[in-house]
């Protein structure tokens, strides 16, 4: 198992015993036929009992794992005639964000990905990820260009947060991430997100604002990454493990909380373990949730986008009263509340 992660360790120790008998009964010419069979079986057995039982700790390291599809694998695979557009037009080409036209099932798109390097020179020229307010700034030209042309338009989430030097400051980057919210909100063309890895903060939702937002079943998107909480929290960067499991960071967490739509299956293990079908599922999603906004009017598209993103936030909570009967619940618009408009 290439890139295995700690909680695997069992998984590779037992697949290693199976590899060595195998190899055994070969050079000994002995039939460990059986024996073999057994082993399989309480492999498969536990390799059930380890990857349905994933912690958001684990997952979080899933979601960064060094050999995790980055946004352009998946852009090769899932889409054809793909043409990589480059600038802002302002001041320069951000390499953390990667953008431009392609087709899917022969229809074309605006594709846009945030993308992490496959080493350490690629890391280093692509900021881990973390784009500048020139990478906001790109994204938001393509963006706005498929919306004068009506092309969908789907971008790929994986970034622990918007680049946090001075660089990217002088720059304005409080602003472009300000401004991709405002103008992804107002875009009259369908808009879906799929995180595919890491979503952390105003780095990820400066490209999510979306008419649905999907997510890979491992991976994670939080308002802050889990080591930058366990910083503020305990002060200690270390305790992102910590973090992770308090902060509801997991797909499932943020379907129940109706932060995304949907959760898209991943192979056994992660994506990392097969490519092919990662996009293969990726694809699939995005096909039957742009047929559900076929035939939608850009006001349609509008509203519905902004349904979305009010009913986030809305939490409903009992407040007994001493020596009186318990109250109803009580439902407040979290959001109305912070705007100073509730009733």
């Amino acid at each position: 198992m290439a890139g295995e992660l700690p909680y695997e360790a069992p998984l590779v120790e037992m697949r290693k015993k199976i590899e060595e008998l195998v190899q055994f009964g070969q050079e000994k010419g002995i039939d460990f036929t059986d024996e073999i069979a057994r082993l399989e079986e309480r492999y498969h057995r536990l390799e059930e009992e380890i990857y349905s039982g994933i912690t958001a700790a684990q997952k979080m390291h899933l979601a960064r794992h060094q050999q995790r599809p980055t946004a352009l694998d998946l852009i090769q695979l899932i889409f054809t005639d793909f043409i990589e557009l480059h600038g802002d037009r302002m001041f320069g080409d951000d390499l953390a964000v990667v953008g431009g036209l392609a087709k899917l099932d022969g229809k074309t798109v605006t594709v846009i990905g945030q993308q992490r390097g496959k080493d350490t020179k690629d890391n280093i020229a692509r900021f881990f990820g973390s784009a500048h307010p020139e990478g906001f700034r790109k994204g938001l030209r393509l963006m706005k260009q498929a919306d004068k042309f009506g092309r969908p338009i789907i971008t790929f989430i994986d970034t622990k947060g918007a680049y946090p030097g001075n660089t990217a400051e002088e720059r304005g980057q409080s602003e472009a991430i300000a401004r991709n919210l405002m103008e992804m909100a107002k875009l009259s063309v369908p808009v879906i997100v799929v995180v595919i890895g890491e979503g952390g903060s105003g780095g990820a939702l400066a490209l999510a604002v979306g008419n649905r937002v999907l997510m890979l079943e491992h991976a994670i998107y939080s308002a802050i990454s889990p080591n930058g909480a366990a910083s503020i929290l305990w002060k200690d960067a270390t305790k992102a493990d910590q973090a992770a499991e308090a902060m509801k960071i997991t797909a499932k967490d943020l379907l129940e909380m109706n932060v995304i739509e949907d959760i898209i299956p991943e192979p056994r293990g992660g994506a990392h373990r097969d490519y092919e079908a990662s996009a293969a599922a990726i694809h699939e999603a995005l096909i039957r949730h742009l047929d559900e906004m076929k035939g939608w009017s850009s006001d349609q598209l509008k509203q519905d986008r902004y349904e979305k993103f009010r009913k986030i936030g809305s939490v409903t909570f009992e407040s007994p009263v001493p020596d009186q009967a318990p109250q109803p619940p009580v439902e407040v618009d979290v959001v109305n509340n912070l705007s100073g408009n509730a009733e």
